[in-house]
């Protein structure tokens, strides 16, 4: 396994100290060690990937020098217009290094959400003239790898990627923070929404922590899975498809369970949200100022105010959640209000070790939740 450390102090050997990027799981050792050991000119956590890749575009522009982009292999999808529309040499040939996590490489085990992303990773590449190199967990190799990577980029000026597969690198701890004291936990705040909403109500859930704690909460209850769509990946989408439904079902109440990270990160489908105005949608952000699942990096979520956002989007009203009489307020009303609403709680980070996984398939959990809508 490699250090992150070394490897961090090897790309800059090499003249690259620029990075941004969306934290990974199989990258948060690198991300955790850029995150202490880089300053804020140095290091950006970008709302999405093609937002990182145009950071790194405006870094070279301004600079002359190449940045490094990291992301999991799920965000080269968010990349592909920059990639090919920007940085592409037929078009304004902006040099780039991109760190990619190959979640779901064909041969290892994965969830169902990075199956389909981890068989097509390389051929995306190729189709997007990426050339790549599969990172070594040998540090002699890597740091040969590293270099070879900087010569084609200074010698062609293309954008080049090392594709990092699961435990490359040694676990590396971010140093103890002083944090934003708060009171609430994610999986206590979703148990209390979802069990004083309408019986009839259907929950679209975001990808990562919270549809996992929701899939526990309901089976804890018993009360089965059909009303809650759980969406694994799609990162940022999980208010447009609340939206469709909400739009397409006016009587029936939907929920939309969010992250601050998922938010951030296609902020504008609140405008949307707003602008359609479906008086049947509860958008509902669970705010921890991180990405949790993977890695804790942090977001700026608690560092912005998602109500006036909302509101100034369109939204009829959006509310703020920091404690638990305010959550015990909001059960007794949230039946009662008419939206779009946004209502943010904020909440401590981290979750149970011994938090499951969902049991069912997407396409089992698809059929019964399309089922129930049509019932």
């Amino acid at each position: 396994m490699l250090s992150a450390k070394n490897f961090i102090d090897n790309l800059s050997n090499h003249g690259i100290d620029f990075y941004t990027g969306v934290p990974d799981s199989l990258l948060k050792s690198v991300c955790a060690c850029l995150t202490a050991t880089l300053d804020s000119s140095h290091h950006v956590i970008a709302a999405n990937e093609g937002g990182a890749v145009a950071l790194a575009a405006g870094y070279h522009l301004a600079t002359g020098r190449t940045g490094c982009v990291y992301m999991q292999n799920s965000g080269l999808g968010n990349t592909v217009n920059p990639l090919a529309s920007l940085t592409d040499r037929e078009v304004y040939h902006i040099p780039m290094l991109l760190l990619i996590g190959w979640r779901g490489r064909p041969g290892m085990h994965d969830e169902p959400q990075h199956v389909k992303q981890g068989k097509i990773t390389t051929g995306l590449l190729n189709t997007l003239g990426v050339n790549y190199d599969v990172l070594s967990h040998d540090e002699e190799v890597a740091t040969k790898q590293i270099a070879k990577a900087v010569e084609e980029i200074n010698i062609r000026g293309d954008v080049y990627a090392l594709v990092i597969e699961k435990d490359t690198f040694e676990p590396f701890s971010l140093p103890a923070t002083e944090e934003i004291p708060l009171e609430l936990g994610r999986e206590e705040a979703i148990k209390a929404v979802a069990s004083h909403i309408e019986k009839d109500a259907v929950i679209v859930s975001t990808t990562g922590m919270i549809s996992r704690e929701l899939f526990e909460h309901r089976t804890a209850t018993g009360e089965g899975h059909a009303h809650d769509f759980l969406t694994v990946g799609s990162m940022g989408h999980a208010s447009q498809i609340a939206l469709g439904i909400a739009m397409q079902r006016p009587n029936r109440r939907v929920y939309c369970f969010d992250g601050d990270g998922a938010t951030i990160m296609h902020m504008g489908a609140l405008a949307i949200v707003g602008n359609r105005k479906p008086e049947n949608l509860i958008h509902v952000v669970f705010n921890n100022g991180a990405h949790d699942s993977v890695g804790g990096q942090p977001t700026v979520g608690l560092q912005i105010d998602l109500p006036t956002i909302a509101k100034a989007s369109g939204y009829k009203d959006a509310w703020r959640i920091t404690n638990r009489q305010e959550l015990d307020s909001l059960t007794s009303r949230i039946t009662g209000c008419n939206g779009p609403v946004l209502i943010e709680i904020q909440v401590k980070k981290g979750n149970r070790k011994d938090l499951g996984r969902p049991t069912t398939t997407p396409i089992q959990n698809k059929e019964a939740f399309m089922q129930l809508l049509n019932q």
